[in-house]
């Protein structure tokens, strides 16, 4: 057998709307009206009841009276992109003419005399909240990059720049060049050290000349070598400070 309608009429029908901050108790008013001749009893239940109180939570509505219920919401960590899968059921049965122990009506009570509709629960937050919960999570979210940035050197943080980049860039390249130059240098160098050790082995080989003169070519292919090494120490060090710098 079917269970009969639900007698009582619900003020919300549907939702029950809880209006945030949430960081206290907020409280959602249920008015349960019965607009029949005769008392009825009530219970309310909630799928999460450790998360709501209810104040009355059960009882009798006379004949043609009303009583507003309380559902008391406790306080929680809101997250607006979690969906409230709270509901609530209103139970309901005519009261008996010679009624002494509702407890015992309930225990004693048969599916088919059972009355009961559901309620939804819904959070929503005033407008101003909603902004500063966008803001927070818009801080918590640049948070890590503003605190990854300021951890960073000041070389590093310099090296971000366009124009630092370009102008390093432009460094290294002419140092590049410079290396260069002074590699096709010392080659240059060596190859005319080469040739002028050749023309003294040459000219200490011939009987014509004296050893003064080879000694002398010998001495002046030495000093050079020694000079343009001098120069190329002296200009790669200067290459490295600059770069250290």
């Amino acid at each position: 057998m079917a269970r009969q309608e639900q007698v009582l009429q619900l003020e919300p029908p549907h939702e029950l709307k809880f209006r945030g901050p949430f960081t206290d108790v907020v409280t959602a008013t249920l008015k349960l009206s019965n607009p029949t001749d005769r008392n009825v009893c009530f219970k309310v239940k909630t799928t999460a009841p450790r998360r709501y109180c209810v104040r009355p939570n059960s009882g009798i509505i006379d004949a043609g009276t009303s009583i507003n219920v309380s559902v008391m919401l406790q306080p929680f960590d809101y997250d607006p992109n979690e969906k409230s899968k709270h509901k609530f059921m209103v139970q309901s049965m005519i009261a008996p003419y010679d009624m002494t122990d509702m407890d015992q009506v309930w225990k004693e009570a048969k599916p088919e005399e059972l009355m009961d509709s559901k309620l939804r629960c819904a959070f929503e937050l005033p407008e101003n909240d909603r902004t500063h919960e966008n803001e927070i999570h818009t801080n918590v979210s640049s948070t890590p990059i503003k605190s990854e940035l300021s951890s960073l050197p000041k070389s590093a943080s310099a090296s971000l720049d366009d124009g630092e980049v370009k102008k390093i860039m432009e460094e290294c390249k002419r140092q590049q060049m410079e290396v260069q130059r002074l590699r096709e240098e010392n080659k240059q160098i060596r190859e005319d050290d080469g040739l002028r050790k050749r023309k003294v082995t040459s000219m200490a080989s011939s009987p014509h000349s004296s050893p003064s003169q080879a000694m002398m070519m010998k001495e002046e292919g030495l000093s050079t070598r020694v000079l343009a090494l001098c120069v190329l120490f002296f200009v790669i060090g200067v290459i490295i400070g600059k770069l250290a710098l």
